[in-house]
């Protein structure tokens, strides 16, 4: 069976839980990107940014001085960091923008938390000469703040949320309730593969050309498939772009990397699959950190782009099933992460990645046999060193 349904679930997750006013929309979206899935046109205008402008196809690296310090683990880096913006966010936002002008619209909305996905939104909308405002929780204003400098050089409007926790979770909530009030000439670019349908599928569609990539070569490079894929997971968008295309390939194991903040057993982090329960976010059904009285609760991780207290519905799918694995890394961790892979390949990470890099170590210690592993590696540093500098 073809996933999701044409009710837009994955199982039991999925689907679209909305207000009135977007449930035509959503379907017209359905209806438009369905179409465009398979219109030549559209797939070589798509093809044609992703590769002039956006950078593609990254580079599969040997991350050598790593593997050897690994000692059990032969690990390759996908480089989403080469792309530009710095990190794989830039993938989605050109193929959402490219659907927007489509549908006739003049302005675009989004979250964001780390603002790796405001800044590709923004980058989008100029390229393309379309109005841009982005939500930004105040809290994640702060300490991301050379992004939000970005997105105003780009002339996107940021706009500070400052309810709840201020960060990603508040942000999203702001940006729907600007999208009911602006239907007609609004698209919201979601930056995850959360969200109602059909936004976890077509944001998937739009990141599956990392793991496409990646499995050529990895295939042309040691003639065969990887034992390991690893990426983190916030809403899981990096993660299920590399995933995806290795669905059916059984003998593959999906590792996905949490954030564990403070510890899995205290009462913060952002960890849903690892600790939550499901129920129904932003628009879809599937894990997310809940109160006994079944209000969200407050997601923490040192990484903004991590700090949702939700997860792609398709993940839960993968979890549900058993085809991949779910673990979690702390701050503390994702630190030691960011200055492995610094100090051995001189390669300055996402604190996001940082944490995909953490459990590689632990990874090692588990596999009894030399493994081969692609991770991907989603985004570049620059944006965390204001934050990471007491730590160094």
């Amino acid at each position: 069976m073809t996933l999701p349904d044409r009710t837009g679930h994955f199982g039991e997750f999925g689907g679209k839980y909305v207000p009135e006013t977007l449930m035509a929309l959503l379907e017209d979206l359905e209806r438009i990107f369905k179409s465009l899935k398979s219109d030549s046109k559209f797939k070589r205008e798509f093809d044609f940014y992703l590769r002039e402008y956006a950078g593609r196809p990254t580079n599969l690296y040997h991350a050598e001085r790593l593997s050897t310090h690994l000692k059990t683990l032969k690990v390759y880096l996908k480089r989403e960091d080469f792309l530009h913006t710095g990190a794989h966010k830039i993938n989605n936002t050109l193929g959402q923008v490219l659907v927007a002008k489509r549908m006739g619209k003049t302005r675009i909305i989004a979250e964001t938390g780390a603002g790796q996905h405001g800044v590709a939104t923004a980058t989008a909308a100029a390229l393309m000469g379309l109005e841009c405002v982005v939500y930004m929780g105040c809290e994640d204003i702060a300490r991301q703040a050379l992004n939000v400098d970005r997105m105003r050089l780009l002339g996107a409007e940021v706009v500070p949320v400052t309810s709840g926790s201020k960060t990603l979770k508040d942000a999203m909530n702001e940006a729907i309730r600007d999208w009911v009030t602006n239907v007609n000439n609004t698209f919201y670019i979601i930056g995850s593969v959360a969200g109602p349908h059909p936004y976890p599928v077509m944001v998937r569609d739009f990141q599956a050309v990392i793991g496409q990539e990646a499995r050529r070569q990895f295939r042309a490079k040691e003639g065969k498939l990887p034992d390991y894929l690893i990426a983190c997971v916030g809403g899981g968008s990096n993660a299920m772009g590399l995933f995806h295309a290795f669905f059916k390939d059984k003998k593959v194991k999906m590792i996905g990397v949490e954030a564990a903040g403070y510890g899995i057993n205290t009462q913060h982090h952002a960890a849903p699959l690892a600790k939550g329960d499901v129920g129904v976010l932003h628009g879809s059904r599937s894990n997310l950190l809940e109160t006994k009285d079944g209000q969200i609760r407050i997601a923490h991780s040192i990484a903004a782009g991590l700090d949702y207290p939700g997860v792609g519905p398709e993940h839960s799918y993968y979890k549900h099933i058993g085809r991949a694995e779910y673990v979690s890394v702390t701050d503390k961790e994702a630190l030691s992460g960011l200055k492995l892979l610094s100090a051995r390949e001189g390669i300055i990470p996402a604190l996001e990645t940082a944490h995909a890099i953490a459990y590689l170590e632990k990874l090692a210690r588990r596999v009894k046999r030399k493994a081969n592993v692609i991770l991907c590696l989603s985004g570049r540093g620059d944006k965390d060193m204001e934050q990471i500098k007491p730590y160094i």
